[in-house]
């Protein structure tokens, strides 16, 4: 029985689609090309994930010859949200506050970034 696609990115679909995301446009080949991880996946590897990312609509393309060039469907943005609340349902109970508590007592914070928090608490606390 076939797996059912993820919802979210695997590491490999996610490094795609930040070429992607920067490109606007590209090839299979300028994908491949594109890529930092070494070594590089196969033409046909990219080729594939590329059509994986069609299938669960993170991509499209259009015709360019004999060839593809695709591109992103949805923002970087939109993406990194979905994620996000994936992350606070599966590890989380759905408990935002929990991964934010998890980061404070997790992370090197700076000065400007407690600042920054603070600030947007304060805004959250406003709406």
């Amino acid at each position: 029985m076939a797996r059912k696609p993820s919802a979210t990115l695997t590491e490999t679909e996610q490094q795609l689609m930040e070429v992607l995301w920067k490109r606007g446009k590209a090839s299979v080949a300028e994908v491949q090309l594109a890529l930092v991880k070494r070594p590089r996946p196969a033409f046909n590897t990219v080729q594939t994930t590329l059509r994986i990312l069609e299938q669960k609509g993170y991509a499209g393309h259009e015709e360019a010859g004999r060839g593809f060039i695709y591109f992103p469907r949805k923002k970087r943005a939109e993406v990194s949200r979905a994620a996000v609340r994936h992350l606070v349902t599966r590890f989380f109970d759905g408990s935002a506050s929990q991964l934010a508590v998890n980061l404070l007592e997790d992370s090197d914070l700076s000065a400007d970034d407690l600042a920054r928090i603070e600030q947007m608490i304060a805004e959250a606390r406003r709406r």
